[in-house]
């Protein structure tokens, strides 16, 4: 058992995974979990998944914590954190799932106290569906979990790593900078350019007559499930790690446009060796055994 008592901060998809996992992994002996929902809090009684819920007031809960963790979206990290930390107790460790982490560190450290040990995190897993009906024990098994402390050599960043390896994750340790450039790449920007394509998709539907969403192949459905995304989530998240999602985008339309010019030019070979370099990297994340992940990571209610 890595914590005695722990508090989740939001009950949704990730909060009531962790809370699910820590009673199946044991990795807690007490768990609470607040939330601003009335029925988000109905489905976590209904459901048995915390010895105690609270809707919107929790100081009794992070007074006994031993670990809080802040499980709701980037934009309200900071808000959040103002009303919890004083009311946690000297010695315990605070910690979150946001898929930014230098927005949610700038947010969070005005409030923070001498005494607590703040540790950012990001466990890489979700689905496209919220809610506490959704969550599961088994959503963070064989998933990477990222910890970017702000300071080496913390006792508590190996006890945070031993609680999330107890769920049976991946843990990676990353600079909060590294952590926001990686993950613009693999999760931000393939939200945004999913997005953007399903919105493409609606506008042809003018010209089609509607064909696109009756013969839509998997590759699209794919996209469309992406886009099912949260949109307050992924607004927050795009708008707090601008600097890197803009800088991936760049790379990416310069990419496109060279795919463009070798269509338009009848170039084959360009695009075989570009195809041929991208199916290696998919087999690569296969054997890695990433491939059965779902694709929106980071989701928070």
């Amino acid at each position: 058992m890595t914590f005695n008592t722990i508090l989740i901060v939001g009950g949704g998809l990730i909060g009531s995974s962790i809370a699910r996992a820590a009673k199946a992994y044991d990795q807690a002996k007490t768990l609470y979990i607040t939330d601003n929902s009335h029925s988000a809090c109905s489905a976590i009684e209904r459901l048995g998944i915390a010895d105690g819920v609270s809707e919107g007031q929790a100081d009794y809960f992070a007074s006994q914590a031993d670990l809080v963790v802040l499980c709701v979206p980037p934009g309200r990290m900071g808000s959040v954190a103002e009303k919890i930390i004083p009311n946690m107790k000297s010695g315990a460790v605070l910690s979150d799932v946001g898929s930014i982490k230098g927005a949610v560190i700038e947010a969070v450290t005005p409030f923070l106290r001498d005494d607590i040990t703040f540790i950012p995190a990001h466990p890489i897993a979700g689905t496209e569906y919220s809610g506490p009906e959704a969550g599961s024990a088994d959503m963070f098994k064989d998933r990477w979990c990222v910890l970017t402390p702000t300071k080496k050599g913390l006792p508590e960043t190996k006890q945070l790593k031993d609680f999330w390896q107890g769920f049976g994750s991946q843990v990676s340790i990353m600079t909060p900078k590294r952590h926001d450039i990686v993950l613009a790449t693999t999760s931000h920007v393939p939200h945004l350019i999913a997005y953007t394509l399903v919105g493409t998709a609606v506008d042809m539907e003018k010209v089609t007559a509607n064909e696109v969403v009756k013969y839509s192949a998997g590759g699209f459905r794919d996209f469309t499930r992406i886009a099912a995304s949260d949109p307050v989530m992924w607004r927050d998240v795009f708008l707090s790690n601008r600097e890197a999602t803009l800088e991936v985008v760049d790379r990416f339309i310069e990419d496109l446009t060279a795919l463009k010019r070798a269509i338009r030019w009848e170039d084959g070979e360009t695009l075989l060796e570009h195809f041929a370099k991208t199916r290696d990297i998919r087999r690569r994340i296969v054997d890695a055994g990433q491939d059965s992940a779902e694709p929106n990571f980071g989701r928070h209610d």
